[in-house]
């Protein structure tokens, strides 16, 4: 599988979910390469299109004018692990080990490497390619944040502004009726978007996966506000947010998906569970995927231009089975057997937790 000439042809493709930033990245990568004299093959929704050989070559006219365009030129999606792969097999979804095929289509579009932009999932598969083989570089993409070998991925300060926008506009309607507005954000098993999202919208409670909440700490600070003249409250609720004791609440499962579970309802529960133990009138909202759509925030252009770069550069210097990478204020790589070692959860001792709990907001959790 190693080849020894240069680098001169490069496929590119986007996993997972998409988010704003992903344009921003292809165009990061595809116009460096293009004047570095190299060919870009697009590879269309993401490792589905790879099995299924779907793809045709990039352009500079078309990353003309993507920058702040939210989604992916390319398509995306979170069906498509090769390894992982749902076949329709006599009215029944069969999964089976498809990974053959990728490497074959590697082969017949004589591609010398792929850059790959996703999540954990597309970089757990990235990884799995690269030992089959294939020359791949990775980069880090998720609103969730819960990679943990980069300060941020890009699109995560995107959804972050989603949340803070909404909660704005909550608190206006939450003022005039007095209630108590529950926003639920996404994140799956990390709580960076509902802690992000939280603080910059000023909500009052703030819960999160990594702290199973406690009813009773919930109502106490609710009553606690009422008693005190503030005639409503502000709950910010990540999807994968759990009371001590319960479980998270999911709303289905795709067996098509590598993780079948699909959360969401949280938010619905804890207003019930709030206006019952309480008596204080509750209403809740659910943002979903208006998290992930839109254009990017300034700051993940940015980020997303920075990532595209230096992953064409890590490309050109052959440096395969590496994800970019952001460290302070610098941009750099790690081997992305490292970056999926473990997943990067809210920490209780952490700054931005503390900050949180300096300015009175609580997470549900006695004695915290």
């Amino acid at each position: 599988m190693a080849k020894s000439h240069p680098v001169r042809r490069i496929g590119i493709l986007t996993g997972g979910g998409d988010c704003p930033g992903l344009n921003a990245v292809i165009r990061g990568v595809t116009k460096p390469a293009h004047d570095q004299g190299l060919h870009v093959w697009g590879i269309y929704d993401g490792f589905e299109g790879f099995v299924e050989g779907r793809g045709n070559p990039l352009y500079s006219k078309d990353v003309s004018g993507i920058l702040a365009r939210g989604g992916t030129i390319l398509g995306s999606s979170n069906k498509g692990d090769p390894f992982h792969w749902p076949e329709e097999v006599d009215d029944e979804i069969r999964i089976v080990d498809r990974s053959e095929r990728v490497m074959m289509n590697y082969e017949a579009w004589d591609l010398d490497a792929i850059i790959a932009i996703g999540g954990d999932g597309t970089m757990h598969i990235a990884n799995k390619l690269s030992k089959m083989g294939m020359n791949v570089v990775g980069v880090p993409k998720t609103i969730d944040n819960d990679l943990d070998a980069t300060d941020v991925t890009f699109g995560h300060y995107s959804a972050v502004w989603v949340v803070s926008e909404a909660l704005d506009r909550l608190h206006t309607t939450a003022s005039s009726h007095h209630r108590v507005m529950v926003l639920e954000t996404m994140g799956r098993y990390a709580g960076w978007i509902a802690l992000h999202g939280g603080i910059a919208g000023g909500a009052d409670i703030i819960l999160l996966p990594e702290f199973p909440f406690e009813w009773d700490a919930v109502y106490e600070r609710v009553l606690q506000r009422h008693a005190q003249g503030k005639k409503f409250s502000i709950v910010c609720v990540a999807e994968g947010a759990k009371p001590k004791g319960g479980k998270m609440v999911v709303k289905g499962s795709d067996k098509k998906r590598t993780d079948p579970i699909q959360l969401g309802g949280i938010a619905e529960v804890v207003a019930k569970q709030i206006e019952e133990g309480t008596g204080l009138e509750t209403r809740y909202t659910v943002l979903g995927h208006l998290q992930r759509g839109g254009s990017p925030t300034p700051y993940d252009r940015i980020l997303s231009t920075k990532f595209g770069t230096y992953a064409i550069e890590l490309a050109m210097k052959k440096k395969f089975g590496r994800m970019v990478s952001l460290k302070g204020s610098s941009i750099t790589s790690v081997k992305i057997e490292d970056a999926i070692d473990k997943q990067k959860l809210v920490s209780a001792s952490g700054q931005t937790v503390q900050a949180a709990k300096a300015v009175g907001v609580t997470f549900g959790v006695k004695d915290f």
